[in-house]
């Protein structure tokens, strides 16, 4: 068993997991990382967007949306965290007034659950699946204070993540989800200039606010982004290697994440 972080620290889990065969599967795979992160003292564990049931892209055969599957699979991650004594941010979907939305649940440590963070900003091919959510709020698991902003929302939209970051969080989660497409480039480093501007924007989004910025994506052949972390001076402090399915662990210092540079935007 690792060694438990020090006293300003906060050690959190990643988890690159691959694509669930089923919802089912999405559940147990979720248990046991649960359970593994436990193990390797983590405080808190992130997953990929709608990793329960899995998301909805046009590839993926993800069954309609069932509310009645999603309450017992939120259940059993509860009792699952309740376990393991771990917070958790479940990517997930929810129905709310006959509206299928992308959603972050989160589970206190005790398994209670703490509340949704629901995707605000789609991306256009999300449209037509998914409805968009409203409203934002900040978190808290022990001694840190987090935001969730999801895929789309976290590259594209700057103020997502900074809304967080003025509202006191030290460190915002990024759940998402990306895969290989044809003729993509397969990068074997994080934010390479021949890659996209996706993993730059990770980087930047810690910068720019001088918080924490963690993304977790599903491991997967070719994929174009990996799960990482990002310092408040906006270096990569570690990240998964790409399609290597597992937890990525690690230590982050609550104190370096003044949330200075948001503070100082007027807008």
């Amino acid at each position: 068993m690792d060694v438990p972080p020090q006293m300003n620290n906060f050690r959190i889990a990643l988890a690159n997991l691959r694509f669930p065969a089923s919802p089912e599967q999405s559940v147990t795979l979720a248990e046991q990382a649960i359970a593994q992160a436990s193990v390797e003292c983590a405080d808190l564990i992130c997953f990929p967007e709608c990793f329960v049931p899995g998301y909805r892209a046009k590839e993926k055969r993800i069954p309609p949306p069932d509310p009645a599957f999603l309450q017992r699979a939120w259940s059993a991650v509860a009792a699952a965290a309740a376990k393991a004594n771990i917070a958790v941010i479940l990517g997930t979907e929810r129905v709310a007034d006959g509206a299928l939305l992308i959603t972050a649940l989160v589970v206190n440590r005790d398994g209670t659950i703490a509340g949704f963070q629901d995707k605000v900003q789609l991306d256009p091919s999300e449209e037509g699946i998914y409805s968009f959510g409203s409203g934002r709020r900040v978190f808290q698991a022990g001694p840190v204070r987090f935001g969730i902003a999801i895929c789309h929302e976290g590259w594209r939209y700057p103020e997502t993540v900074r809304w967080a970051a003025r509202h006191g969080a030290q460190i915002v989660f990024h759940p998402h989800f990306h895969e290989a497409e044809p003729g993509g480039y397969v990068p074997s480093a994080f934010a390479d200039p021949a890659n996209t501007f996706h993993e730059k924007a990770v980087l930047c989004r810690a910068a720019e606010n001088t918080c924490y910025f963690a993304t977790v994506n599903c491991a997967s052949a070719g994929s174009p982004t990996t799960s990482a972390v990002a310092c408040p001076d906006g270096t990569l402090l570690s990240y998964q290697p790409y399609g290597k399915e597992g937890l990525l662990i690690a230590d982050i210092d609550f104190s370096a994440a003044t949330g200075l540079l948001a503070s100082r935007c007027k807008s």
